[in-house]
């Protein structure tokens, strides 16, 4: 007879699929809330009569709200469940996207994308905890993958999306198809979503302070290191998304339409990798797997620099682009595994602490290459150096690869 370890392990292949159907919607509502506007930043500037840098900032504010939302969110999933904040923020997030629709400014854009950034951290943090309330192990990195694999589509779909819609209506209209989305995930919450942090759970983790639980996890070194590793991988590839539409469209005069394919490309690189990398977690070890991803992001930095000295092209940016948005997809299942694998009991404030540290860190360095100067492709490639500087030395001073065990069958 066969030992249940986990309650996932009991779900047929059709609620597995709708979970993560689900599931993958809700993460893929943080992707679209960054991404969407993305071919439009030209446009904002123009109309809102801002600079390039002000714009950027909006993004900024959207990934702080996004790491406050997911500080508050994760650790109040793991007392009361995961349903009630999922509703709530899902909630707050249509009605930011009406806010920036109506906003007359940009610094009235910007506070309303801190509170689409709130209510979209709650997709990304309460859908990580519901896929480690229901699965450990090997199961949870498949599950992971899975998950990753439909969030993925968000960041290929996003940019063509925005980049048509913007033939038909002016930059306002991105936030009335977000405010669409979220009405969808709010609803799709509601009526498919069951509650899968039983009772008896939260009433012992209820037990646990919050500051317990965020003491518990600072003493693990793995999750440190891993969360840290995080943060600058985020910072990599947010610093590709901010800076991409002002080098290409503005230096190299790619039209919204080119850009937004250009993006999809990418994008599509990055879901392969993650794919890959869920084949070769289980093999090697997702902190082998990691070393090997930040090496090659480091790469592509490095390809950055270079390629800015040698030319000043399109091409100068668009092929290290590719590698480095698709090496990001080789760490992101490696980093998920890492700092949740060992904290089922408080997965939640986990996924919240991780996410919150990747929103903080990367909102501030992906400010940078702005600040610099967009004349080529070189800024951002000296922030990317930077960020695997601090990343390698996580991985082998904190996380230690040869010293994580073997994940369970």
């Amino acid at each position: 007879m066969t030992t249940l370890s986990h309650p996932g392990d009991a779900l047929s292949r059709r609620q597995r699929t709708v979970y993560i159907l689900i599931l993958g919607a809700l993460t893929a509502l943080g992707p679209f809330t960054i991404d969407l506007y993305l071919p439009a930043f030209p446009r904002i500037a123009e109309e809102l009569h801002t600079s390039d840098a002000a714009v950027q900032l909006t993004l900024t504010a959207t990934t702080i709200g996004f790491g406050i939302g997911q500080l508050i969110i994760g650790p109040w999933s793991d007392t009361i469940g995961r349903r009630i904040p999922l509703l709530v923020a899902s909630s707050l997030h249509v009605i930011a996207s009406l806010g920036v629709i109506l906003a007359p400014s940009v610094e009235l854009v910007a506070v309303m994308r801190v509170g689409q950034g709130v209510g979209a951290a709650a997709g990304s943090v309460v859908a990580l905890a519901m896929v480690r309330d229901l699965f450990g192990g090997k199961p949870l990195v498949r599950m992971l993958s899975r998950l990753a694999l439909v969030n993925g589509l968000a960041p290929v779909l996003a940019p063509l999306i925005g980049s048509q819609l913007l033939r038909v209506m002016d930059w306002r209209g991105v936030f009335v198809f977000l405010a669409g989305y979220g009405v969808f995930v709010l609803v799709a919450t509601a009526v498919f979503l069951v509650e899968t942090l039983p009772a008896e759970a939260r009433r012992t983790t209820g037990r646990v302070s919050v500051l317990d639980r965020f003491r518990a996890l600072f003493r693990d070194r793995v999750f440190l290191g891993a969360a840290l590793i995080g943060g600058m991988v985020f910072s990599s590839i947010l610093s590709y998304v901010s800076s991409s539409p002002f080098l290409l469209q503005d230096l190299y005069g790619i039209d919204p339409q080119q850009f937004g394919l250009l993006f999809g490309l990418n994008s599509f690189g990055l879901l392969v990798a993650v794919q890959v990398s869920a084949r070769l977690v289980p093999r090697i070890g997702a902190a082998w797997v990691l070393a090997i991803g930040t090496s090659s992001i480091a790469l592509s930095g490095a390809a950055l620099v270079v390629a800015a000295h040698l030319g000043n092209g399109p091409l100068t940016v668009i092929v290290p682009f590719f590698f480095l948005v698709s090496s990001c997809g080789l760490c992101f299942p490696c980093i998920q595994v890492l700092t949740l694998a060992n904290h089922g009991t408080e997965a939640g404030t986990a996924a919240s602490l991780t996410g919150a540290a990747n929103a903080a860190i990367a909102g501030l360095v992906s400010t940078i290459p702005g600040f610099i100067g967009l004349t080529s492709g070189a800024p951002v490639g000296w922030v990317v150096l930077a960020a695997m500087t601090v990343a390698t030395a996580s991985l082998w001073l904190l996380v230690r690869p040869w010293s994580v065990p073997p994940l369970a069958d």
